[in-house]
């Protein structure tokens, strides 16, 4: 399984920093962090989050947030669906800890997250790269996980979808050269190989992040 680099252990170790107890006060569980991995699509986050899932399924400590979107599920990509109407009732009712607007369609976060962050757990999500700033105000202690892959796989795995022809594709693939350049994120996995050693390397993170209080 792939290694955690040291920089990258350092980060981790300032993510899990004890916060200052007041005097006489009982100990309140530390928040949790919010994980937010992003990336261009086709870069295979979903599979990471799924391969993680599993891996860490009864512990406790991690929480996956399933997303909410105004598009039908599919094998690529499991979520909630609502239709936009419904969608934007419940985002002004105040449903979603998180949402954005992204290729058309609309995405949130529930507002339950938030209880597992206060109760100390990892949560994990999938983002837009557009919404990092975002992220980071909504969640003070958050970790930005960038998952990206070469430009040829991108574009086998976007084929590999069938939503979209070649000339959306490749437009899709250039806009994504270029936000590239400007995600600012904490870590980053590339992930042109096997799902195992991406996988492996994601699961790691996250196992460093978690506390053993937490079970």
């Amino acid at each position: 399984m792939p290694t955690v680099s040291p920089d990258q252990t350092a980060l981790l170790a300032g993510h899990m920093a004890q916060q200052p107890e007041r005097e006489g006060a009982a100990a309140a569980p530390t928040p949790g962090i919010f994980v937010a991995v992003a990336g261009p699509s086709g870069a295979g986050k979903d599979s990471l989050i799924a391969c993680a899932r599993t891996a860490l399924a009864g512990d406790r400590r991690f929480v996956f947030v399933r997303r909410v979107v105004t598009r039908p599920s599919d094998a690529s990509e499991d979520h909630d669906s609502l239709s936009e109407a419904a969608f934007r009732f419940r985002a002004d009712t105040g449903a979603f800890a998180l949402w954005w607007e992204a290729n058309g369609l609309l995405y949130g976060l529930p507002a339950a997250v938030k209880d597992d962050l206060s109760q100390g757990r990892i949560a994990v999500a999938n983002i837009s790269r557009d919404v990092i700033a975002r992220v980071r105000e909504v969640f003070p202690r958050a970790l930005i996980i960038h998952v990206t892959a070469t430009v040829d796989v991108l574009g086998k795995r976007l084929a590999s979808r069938g939503r979209e022809d070649e000339g959306e594709r490749s437009k899709r693939l250039s806009r994504s050269l270029l936000r590239e350049q400007t995600v600012e994120a904490d870590i980053r996995i590339e992930n042109n190989g096997e799902l195992a050693e991406a996988g492996g390397r994601f699961i790691e993170t996250l196992q460093a992040l978690a506390s053993p209080a937490v079970r």
